[in-house]
């Protein structure tokens, strides 16, 4: 599953613009006084101004092979939001290495290498090596009723996890993570998981707002 766009909301939309430009490096695609977008990869991060917004959690691709190189690279950036002491985290049931830290409003970032993807770099880490928008997570209080209304617009597979707590919908390539905010928070940090609005384009095209899906034709 593609993630071509994913558009989120915030109110700091100067200072995302910077953080996103001068920390990250993402070139811009398109910039207005009402949002901006950035080229990461195959997907575009697009940053809409509202003066109502709540906190994301989302990942990006990066190579199979780069996740220590990617860690070093953050670290002279951001602070790494760590968990267990260990600052790159192993998701043996995925095959995968994540690394997470804050944007400007606390939205959780993730750079994620999956080792099943086999996609290898011989290139010295940078922006320029993150693939594409892989996650974007869905707050839910009943799981089952959003994997179904995601399957009445296009047929999902689960990739893991169930309908009570935690279910990841789609591929390696892109991935809704719907958890059940009344029982979960977001990984690594224990924040609470908010209803944050969002629209995605690409493999699927829907409005996530106040918790539901609002296809786009």
């Amino acid at each position: 599953m593609k993630i071509k766009e994913l558009i989120l909301y915030t109110n700091k939309l100067d200072l995302q613009i910077d953080f996103y430009t001068t920390i990250l490096e993402f070139p811009i695609e398109i910039s207005t006084p009402e949002y901006t977008s950035f080229k990461i990869g195959a997907s575009i991060l697009t940053l809409k101004y509202r003066k109502e917004v709540s906190p994301y959690h989302f990942a990006l691709n990066i190579p199979s092979n780069k996740e220590k190189e990617a860690l070093y690279w953050l670290k002279e950036r951001v602070d790494i939001l760590g968990f267990d002491n260990q600052e790159i985290i192993d998701f043996k049931s995925w095959n995968a290495k994540a690394i997470y830290f804050y944007d400007l409003e606390n939205n959780i970032i993730e750079f994620i290498s999956r080792k099943n993807m086999n996609l290898n770099s011989n290139q010295k880490f940078s922006s320029k090596e993150v693939f594409n928008i892989s996650e974007i997570g869905m707050a839910s209080s009943h799981i089952e009723s959003t994997f179904k209304k995601l399957n009445t617009i296009k047929k999902i597979n689960i990739y893991s996890g169930d309908m009570e707590q935690f279910c990841a919908v789609g591929n390696e390539n892109g991935l809704f993570i719907v958890v059940n905010n009344n029982l979960r928070k977001w990984f690594p940090t224990g924040d609470k998981i908010e209803q944050s609005d969002f629209i995605v384009k690409g493999d699927f095209n829907f409005e996530f707002k106040k918790g539901e899906i609002i296809e786009i034709m």
